[in-house]
């Protein structure tokens, strides 16, 4: 989320936890003591072709915002536009995939609102609950700290490559199985061992959301590119020119903030902008929890790769990769 101007002073609402200040994953709420609201939404037009995957796809990327704060799905609304020409039958399978990957988080989908419109779209607004002092935010990275990454990247090039009719069957496919998968086992891992700082790659790609945390915390965040964990298939497609376009648009707004320390190949320079649709959790921990991170992400089945630390701001630069 994108801050608010300053018309809005965060003590007029000192309930609002999370929400006028920097930007963060979700808006949280404070109920009592022990509970507070999460409230996120996102939705964008189709990702790839199959209607079934592109609602489950869209379901597991919205929730995705409550995981990275931390917090527990309860319900989800249905938000969409369609186009009068396209067939109901269609958006009744979008409908089907975000209901079941919300089932899937043991929540509900409790309704929505449809317009028209000329573009399809789709998308979740989500509603979680998290204990107040247990909220992992943007702002929490200190030096020394690692940096874990749940899911590999490259889901923009191959999606685009997938537009494109340039992907393989078998790429698509791999990459849509990514997509799908939801951060709940991330977020539970870094509820149990208390991690309190955490984000969700998406259309930022890694770097963009990496800043965010820099930023928000006063930390440099390094990373090591021969760890950076990548989708079958996206090199190929970066090497063929599948490039999406928030990608240039991330380029263009880091470029004055990162600095790759040794030459990176263009391909691989590439994945560290990707726009990701539903990709993982960064889990910033600090170095003596992180083999009790890993333990806690094996015993659910999520995937983790190191891939970096936070240091401290020596330059003006917030990303290093070396």
């Amino acid at each position: 989320m994108r801050p608010l101007s300053n018309r809005f002073q965060a003590q007029d609402y000192p309930n609002l936890l999370v929400g006028l200040g920097d930007p963060d994953d979700a808006a949280v709420y404070r109920i009592n003591d022990t509970t507070a609201i999460i409230q996120t939404m996102d939705f964008f037009p189709p990702v790839v072709d199959d209607a079934y995957a592109f609602g489950a796809i869209t379901a597991a990327n919205a929730m995705s915002d409550v995981y990275a704060m931390g917090g527990q799905v309860l319900l989800a609304l249905n938000i969409a536009a369609w186009r009068d020409d396209l067939p109901l039958e269609l958006l009744t399978e979008i409908f089907r995939g975000g209901a079941d990957k919300v089932a899937e988080a043991g929540a509900a989908i409790a309704g929505g609102h449809t317009v028209t419109d000329k573009e399809p779209k789709y998308g979740l607004s989500v509603t979680g609950i998290v204990h107040p002092d247990h909220i992992a935010t943007k702002g929490g990275a200190k030096v020394g700290d690692v940096l874990v990454l749940t899911k590999p990247l490259g889901s923009g090039l191959i999606t685009t490559a997938g537009k494109n009719g340039v992907a393989s069957d078998e790429h698509l496919q791999n990459a849509i199985d990514w997509m799908t998968r939801l951060n709940r086992g991330g977020a539970q891992a870094l509820q149990k061992i208390g991690v309190q700082c955490a984000t969700d790659i998406t259309g930022y790609g890694l770097l963009g959301h990496a800043n965010e945390i820099a930023e928000a915390s006063g930390v440099a965040l390094q990373f090591r590119a021969s760890a950076l964990p990548m989708l079958d298939g996206a090199l190929g497609y970066a090497h063929q020119k599948q490039i999406p376009g928030g990608a240039g648009r991330n380029k263009l707004y880091l470029e004055s903030k990162c600095e790759f320390v040794r030459a990176v190949d263009d391909n691989l320079y590439e994945i560290f902008f990707d726009p990701q649709t539903s990709g993982g959790l960064l889990i910033v921990v600090p170095e003596t929890r992180v083999d009790e991170l890993i333990r806690e992400l094996d015993s659910r089945k999520t995937a983790h790769w190191v891939i970096g630390e936070a240091i401290a701001k020596i330059t003006n630069k917030t990303l290093l990769v070396i």
